[in-house]
């Protein structure tokens, strides 16, 4: 039986620490963590592993349950492939776990909340941008990856996933860039 800790935050430019040193201090003995919104499971590599890899008994273990998802339908799918694998999951804050009926209720409510909360914040900032849009002070997200740098780097030769580790971004980013840039 394994603590696996799973720690996720949505941007490149947010820390994932304060939820590797919690999980750490859980127990778990193996820690993965990654940078990818929680809106779906698309290019979640990390957490796709942790699942592959449970074992009859093992517990995975995430801070908050938005850490595993901000969809429903995804967090239930997550907990029913552990618990194919004869796997718990446990979230620590609040706590609950898929160890008794009750949490698999507690979580789907759980689950239901983040996904709404996931929609008031995209209408909250879709409602900013409208506002900042209609007094003119709206200039779009800032640039987080160097599209400039990856474009010379993929001119000299570099490979695509090469370039994704110098820049810090994942292969999908740097092709996205290459893309735009050649139209």
């Amino acid at each position: 039986m394994t603590k696996i800790g799973y720690a996720r935050v949505s941007t490149i430019d947010q820390d994932f620490e304060i939820q590797q040193q919690r999980l750490k201090a859980e127990g778990c003995v193996i820690v993965r963590a990654e940078k990818v919104s929680g809106a779906s499971r698309e290019g979640r590599r990390e957490l796709a592993t942790i699942i592959e890899f449970m074992r009859e008994g093992d517990e995975l273990v995430v801070t908050r349950l938005d850490r595993l998802g901000r969809d429903t339908r995804d967090i239930l799918n997550i907990v029913h492939e552990c618990e194919q694998r004869g796997a718990f999951v446990t979230i620590l804050d609040p706590h609950v776990s898929t160890r008794g009926e009750m949490g698999h209720v507690v979580l789907t409510v759980l689950g239901m909340v983040a996904q709404m909360e996931r929609r008031f914040i995209k209408e909250r900032q879709r409602e900013g941008i409208d506002r900042a849009k209609s007094a003119g002070k709206y200039k779009g997200g800032a640039v987080r990856i160097d599209h400039q740098k990856i474009c010379d780097l993929s001119a000299c030769g570099t490979g695509v996933t090469a370039i994704a580790k110098e820049i810090g971004c994942s292969r999908m980013q740097v092709y996205r860039v290459l893309n735009a840039a050649s139209s």
